[in-house]
């Protein structure tokens, strides 16, 4: 684990960053991971899965660490947020059809309360510069025919502005939020998006210092994120400064 800025790195990512990502088993997971490894990063798997592996473009087997948890255990990867300088939270779930008290409780568990749990753990690992990037979806603010979906996504999105805009930004925390549209994964086999592109178009727009990555072909996203991230801001801005007075 090394000390380190992204706004002020311009080889980023550097081979000694070390980075883990969740959902891990995903597609987008696996971009990512791949994408962070040829830059020379040291990359960590987190996944509910075993037996996984990272293949390259020839089908060789990229040799990383990999980590097996479960929603409920975050407590449990804290020791692993001390060795590492940036935290992707990229776990979630989605079910087009199930609808029942079971699934209400999966949603919200796993697409928002376990990304809290790591942003929190996250926030508690203060002694040293470090990012965590969290995945809110497009469908944060926008339709994604799945009622369940958008409505923990959009928790999450909510929390984690709190979070970005709280006295915890000041001290060597930066939170970043990914709003993904469409792309290829078992969540969603008709995205328009590969998982090689936008893993990359995050990256790049991590490198341009940018704190509200937004990767989809959707133009309105573009012009709703960042207004309905204003007024959040605005909004804890004022109702913080008033509990103050």
């Amino acid at each position: 684990m090394i000390s380190f800025n992204y706004l002020r790195n311009a080889k980023f990512p550097s081979e000694k960053i070390h980075v883990a990502i969740s959902g891990a088993n995903g597609a987008l997971g696996q971009a990512l991971l791949r994408h962070f490894y040829h830059a020379g990063a040291c990359v960590i798997g987190l996944t509910t899965s075993s037996n996984i592996k990272l293949l390259d473009s020839s089908n060789n087997v990229i040799p990383i660490k990999w980590i097996v948890w479960k929603c409920g255990e975050e407590q449990k990867l804290a020791p692993l947020l001390q060795e590492i300088d940036l935290l992707i939270i990229n776990h979630g779930v989605n079910n087009y059809q199930k609808s029942c008290s079971d699934t209400v409780n999966t949603f919200i568990n796993i697409n928002a309360i376990s990304p809290l749990r790591l942003l929190n753990l996250g926030i508690k690992q203060l002694d040293y510069y470090q990012e965590i990037w969290i995945n809110t979806s497009e469908a944060e603010i926008q339709p994604a025919f799945s009622p369940l979906y958008e409505i923990s996504k959009r928790l999450i999105g909510q929390l984690t502005s709190f979070h970005r805009y709280s006295i915890y930004t000041s001290q060597g925390l930066r939170i970043r939020k990914l709003i993904l549209g469409p792309f290829k994964s078992t969540l969603n086999p008709i995205g328009i998006m590969t998982p090689d592109f936008v893993a990359g178009q995050i990256i790049y727009q991590a490198q341009m210092g940018i704190g509200l990555i937004i990767v989809t072909p959707n133009p309105l996203t573009y012009i709703l994120a960042p207004i309905v991230e204003f007024i959040r801001w605005l909004y804890c801005k004022c109702l913080t400064e008033r509990l103050r007075i």
